[in-house]
């Protein structure tokens, strides 16, 4: 008996390629973990296993790349119930945030040291595939640049430019100890030059990879959000979101924007990744540097979070989260910009942050003592196809902003499209399954939403990673952790 050529078959789906304008009716066939064939009709007896895909959409699987796993609760727990929670959304490749310092690991010292425990305490627990980007705290980490990225695929960077006087809740004045950095060490615009010149002369070393070696940068500006932060708290009238908003305004994002983009010029580093963009006066900052320095390759990435909460949202403190979410017309304006295609990618930010470290109880309703950040990666791809087919937001478009463009961007170079020799990694979504978001659905142990009660109008039915199923709406997640480590660029 001849035995059959693929491994899976995945019948009657309609593909959405991160190119073009138009789904197809196909069949998917996979082999060893790949895309083997993308077809109509192909045989049920070509493969051992076969599935009806029922006519739902076939994405590719979703490139979350900006989560921080391991940041507010240990990495061994967050690698294992949040990746979960990734497989839930159609997410498939988890790029995470990372540094020394308090949280995380809450150690300071070299990346000779810190990132193989990070590895090994990653080892075996994500449910999905996963990577890493560092920051650079001090001198020590910008000269660990070129053995992160030969040694361990590190090919991505931050930069937290508030960090330097500011802390990551509020205004601090102990950002040293924070930062678990030397005496003689200072984290401000001449570390970012430094990093900025440290990534470039990587980028010149390897100039095979030089094209998916990036630096990503938080843009807020410490001073301008202390300042603001003082004469908004003695503002009576301000209280929750909106306070929150109006203690790190809008142009302190867009000063930061056009800070970072002369750094990247002066420095000739030409990679440039502008984090969850959130107001309109970040965009256009954006958008005004790329008309200055049309040489420099900004990427401008926007959260799902800002793309769907405003500072009126029930969830209040719970929804606190760096840069804070805005009133509603720059989540309007960020709707536009998205649309446009002046938004690169749509990501998470998921930072798993449960209900008793986000605001204890005692604090319950006190925005200025609540956590920042929370979860959202299991509801990345369905929201954005609900909110975005009511929007007109075309399905390939979507596929490009949730998977091909982050994917190329970040070295992986075998996700982000469904199409031959590309790993098998899809989400079948129904665009027309309506649905309540409930925190005690989701397999993350944060245990509340800031989404609780939206309303969605398409639903991620199932996930598969390299041709292995790991999620499926009526069985939750499936099997142990099969997630591999994901050195960056890949071949």
């Amino acid at each position: 008996m001849n035995t059959p050529p693929y491994d899976l078959l995945i019948k009657n789906v309609r593909v959405v390629r991160p190119h073009g304008n138009t789904v197809h009716a196909s069949d998917i066939a996979v082999k060893d973990g790949t895309f083997a064939r993308v077809a109509p009709g192909i045989a049920p007896d070509q493969a051992k296993q076969v599935q009806d895909g029922r006519g739902l959409l076939a994405f590719p699987g979703v490139v979350d790349a900006h989560m921080h796993s391991g940041i507010y609760s240990p990495l061994a727990e967050d690698a294992v119930t949040e990746s979960k929670a990734a497989a839930m959304g159609g997410v498939t490749s988890s790029l995470n945030y990372f540094r020394t310092g308090q949280y995380y690991l809450n150690k300071g010292g070299s990346y000779a040291d810190f990132y193989p425990e990070v590895l090994e305490t990653s080892r075996n627990r994500f449910h999905v595939d996963y990577g890493y980007h560092l920051a650079p705290m001090d001198r020590k980490h910008i000269e660990e640049i070129p053995m992160l990225i030969e040694k361990h695929g590190v090919s991505s960077f931050k930069i937290f430019m508030f960090y330097g006087s500011h802390g990551l809740h509020g205004a601090s004045n102990s950002q040293r100890e924070f930062l678990m950095i030397g005496e003689d060490e200072r984290y401000d615009y001449a570390h970012f030059e430094f990093i900025m010149r440290g990534v470039q002369a990587a980028r010149e070393q390897m100039p095979e990879r030089a094209h998916q070696i990036s630096l990503s940068l938080h843009c807020e500006t410490a001073e301008i959000m202390t300042a603001y932060t003082k004469i908004v708290e003695q503002d009576k009238s301000l209280s929750g979101l909106a306070a929150y908003s109006a203690s790190r305004p809008q142009h302190s994002e867009g000063l930061a924007v056009f800070i970072a983009s002369y750094l990247a010029n002066e420095t000739a580093l030409p990679n440039i990744n502008l984090l969850h963009l959130s107001s309109r006066k970040a965009v256009q900052a954006a958008m005004m540097m790329a008309d200055v320095f049309p040489h420099i390759d900004f990427r401008r990435e926007v959260t799902i979070g800002h793309l769907m909460l405003d500072i009126h949202s029930k969830a209040a403190e719970l929804a606190k989260v760096n840069p804070p979410i805005r009133p509603r017309e720059d989540v309007e304006f960020l709707w536009q910009a998205l649309l446009a295609e002046e938004l690169d990618w749509v990501v998470s930010d998921h930072a798993c942050c449960r209900h008793e470290t986000k605001v204890p109880r005692h604090y319950f309703g006190n925005i200025w003592m609540a956590k920042s950040g929370f979860g959202g990666t299991e509801y990345l791809l369905p929201s954005l196809v609900s909110e975005g087919t009511r929007r007109g937001m075309g399905y390939n478009h979507m596929a490009r902003v949730t998977s091909w463009t982050p994917a190329q961007r970040f070295g992986l170079n075998r996700k982000g499209d469904i199409a031959e020799g590309f790993d098998a990694d899809l989400a079948l979504v129904d665009p027309a399954k309506t649905w309540t978001i409930h925190a005690k659905d989701s397999p993350s142990t944060q245990g509340y939403t800031p989404f609780e009660g939206i309303e969605l109008s398409a639903r991620v039915e199932a996930t598969w990673l390299r041709g292995e199923q790991i999620y499926a709406h009526d069985r939750g997640v499936i099997g142990q952790p099969r997630g591999q480590y994901l050195f960056r660029p890949t071949a």
